[in-house]
């Protein structure tokens, strides 16, 4: 029996990928996720391991032009930071629609890559600390696994410190999915973004 062909959004994943000569291996689920915690228990990975698709705008002359940031899943992306490294002083939030348009995805299923447009994509360095990295593709149902290295060839993205900066505990206590300063008790890591996707921060990795 052949294999059922991939969703379109997906197959412009798995296409961008092997334009560059790299074969991607897609999870699906049967079911969304909602934050990135949610994203890492589905695939068995640590809360960092999550990439969060999450889509700025910058003014421009011909109207907004996207920004991707992808994120590790416990971070925040600080605006000022953000506007510093990309050299632009006026930077927001991309709108739903917006990250839909500009993209070609929607929010929860960004990827970093195979987009409608070119997009110019700054990756959190933090997505370097650990060998395999989980990344939307396409759909909020649809992930797969990539080394941060080959994360960073594919998406063409420059490595730069675009989020909040945490103290050490903190850090290590959002790795583990838990508030900063609390001891180990259920409570979730923070939302994918809305403006994402999963991106994977679909796992949704698209919530700041």
């Amino acid at each position: 029996m052949p294999d059922e062909p991939a969703h379109p959004s997906i197959q412009r994943v798995l296409d961008a990928a092997l334009r560059k000569g790299v074969t991607i291996e897609v999870t699906r689920f049967t079911e969304s996720t909602h934050t990135a915690a949610e994203a890492a228990a589905a695939v068995g990975a640590e809360l960092g391991q999550i990439v969060k698709s999450i889509v700025f705008v910058v003014a421009s002359g011909d109207g907004a032009e996207p920004l991707l940031c992808l994120v590790a899943g416990p971070n925040r992306v600080d605006l000022a930071r953000l506007a510093a490294v990309a050299g632009e002083s006026d930077v927001r939030r991309a709108t739903a629609r917006e990250a839909h348009e500009l993209t070609g995805f929607s929010i929860g299923g960004i990827p970093p890559i195979g987009h409608a447009r070119p997009v110019r994509v700054i990756m959190d360095p933090d997505l370097g600390r650990y060998p395999v990295v989980w990344a939307a593709a396409g759909l909020p149902t649809a992930v797969f696994p990539v080394p941060p290295g080959t994360l960073r060839v594919l998406a063409n993205a420059t490595v730069a410190p675009i989020t909040e900066i945490q103290l050490a505990a903190d850090r290590e206590a959002a790795g583990a999915g838990l508030p900063a300063g609390a001891a180990p008790a259920g409570q979730e890591a923070a939302d994918h973004d809305a403006a994402d996707g999963h991106g994977t921060a679909t796992a949704n990795p698209a919530h700041s």
